[in-house]
């Protein structure tokens, strides 16, 4: 069973329902692992200073950010300490907003909000109240030593959250030269924009997400089905990527499932020897138990 990433209270007004807060998302990604193409064995990297060449050890490592091209301000662990937010325990909404004024560039990470024992009653009260006026809550809450902006809506069911980018993180499409101005401007007379929306209209159907599926995963996964893979247990490194046994371990059951191993094709070659030693001359079959008692 899936084990909650953070547990808290919701907050909205006077109201706190207790809340697990669940992935709502799967990690299906492929992670590649590098190896020597000489013997199939993993890379591990060390911490190299860039001057010296030589390795650093964890203890002689310290944190700093740079403000400039090779400048940097060292920050020592009481400065992060007081920087973090203090609030950990609960989802502060803050306000509430109409459904479709948040951009969709804003919205990055889904959760899932449990209720906890016995707050059923005021997770559904808030559930369908924003069904129901059609707004979503726009609130902080601190995961860890990091604080997010995030958004709480209903959905069917359940409360999600949804974590939001900040607005600094994102770049304005004025940024960017685009297109203005009204279709006369650009030479579209109103015919072609009446056939444009008609072959819009035609391809149109019902959001059904689960008729799309990652391509280039399925592809990889085929060609993982032929391709050998060493059967050997790595040792485990201190850097090693966590996300490379999942991918391993999918590419070793497929194996096993659609490719006969060798030792399924070793009774084949027994008979095959069997069978020649059968039609061999007398004098060489005597040979064999001899060889066979010396050993």
């Amino acid at each position: 069973m899936a084990r909650p990433i953070w547990s808290g209270t919701l907050s909205f007004g006077l109201l706190n329902v207790p809340v697990s807060l669940m992935s709502g998302e799967r990690k299906v990604d492929i992670g590649f692992r590098m190896l020597d193409s000489r013997d199939k064995k993993p890379m591990c990297f060390e911490r190299i200073n860039a001057d010296t060449g030589e390795e650093v050890p964890w203890k002689d490592i310290i944190k700093a950010f740079e403000y400039h091209k090779v400048s940097y301000v060292v920050v020592e662990k009481e400065d992060i300490a007081s920087a973090s937010p203090q609030t950990h325990e609960s989802i502060d909404v803050e306000t509430f907003v109409d459904r479709d004024v948040i951009g969709l560039h804003f919205y990055e990470k889904p959760y899932v909000l449990v209720p906890g024992k016995k707050a059923e009653k005021g997770y559904v009260l808030l559930r369908e109240t924003q069904k129901k006026i059609a707004k979503v809550g726009v609130a902080r809450v601190v995961i860890r030593t990091r604080e997010y902006l995030c958004a709480v809506a209903a959905e069917d069911d359940a409360l999600v959250l949804l974590m939001l980018r900040y607005p600094q993180k994102l770049v304005e499409p004025s940024e960017y030269k685009l297109p203005d101005g009204k279709p006369s401007e650009y030479r579209i007379p109103a015919r072609e924009s009446e056939m444009a929306a008609n072959l819009l209209e035609s391809m149109a159907t019902s959001w059904q997400p689960e008729s799309y599926e990652d391509e280039f995963r399925k592809r990889l996964k085929a060609k993982g089905a032929t391709t050998r893979i060493i059967d050997e247990q790595a040792p485990e490194h201190e850097d090693a990527a966590t996300n490379v046994v999942d991918f391993m371990s999918l590419l070793q059951k497929i194996l096993d499932e659609n490719k006969r191993t060798p030792a399924r094709r070793a009774p084949a070659k027994k008979a095959k020897v069997a069978k020649k030693a059968a039609k061999a001359p007398a004098r060489k079959a005597t040979k064999t138990p001899r060889k066979a008692a010396a050993r």
